[in-house]
């Protein structure tokens, strides 16, 4: 059974939008600090700081010190408990595709 704890953490962390929308900037870069976070944003370092420290408590991000900067980068497996969580309901879709084709066919022989 997949633990109910990590997906809770995950779904919490991304169910701010703001968050969310930190949690793309870092996924689509190598590596990005809080400053680089800040600049473009209307949010204010301290609650980008606020909602990294979020996204790392979940297992999302991890960060390597390098001087006076921190670098954050998506952590590979973060997104996994959500993954594995959603594929249970794969059998969900593919019944109901399986329906709809079946329903297709009688409609347009």
């Amino acid at each position: 059974m997949i633990e109910a704890e990590a997906i809770t953490a995950v779904m919490r962390a991304l169910a701010d939008p703001t968050r969310r929308a930190v949690f793309e900037r870092i996924a689509n870069s190598d590596e990005i600090t809080v400053v680089e976070l800040t600049r473009g944003s209307s949010v204010t370092q301290g609650a980008i700081s606020q909602h990294v420290k979020a996204l790392k408590q979940a297992g999302l991000v991890s960060e390597r010190p390098e001087g006076r900067n921190v670098y954050y980068r998506v952590q590979p497996g973060g997104l996994a408990p959500l993954a594995d969580w959603m594929s249970h309901y794969g059998v969900f879709w593919r019944e109901r595709f399986a329906d709809l084709r079946t329903l297709l066919k009688e409609i347009d022989p």
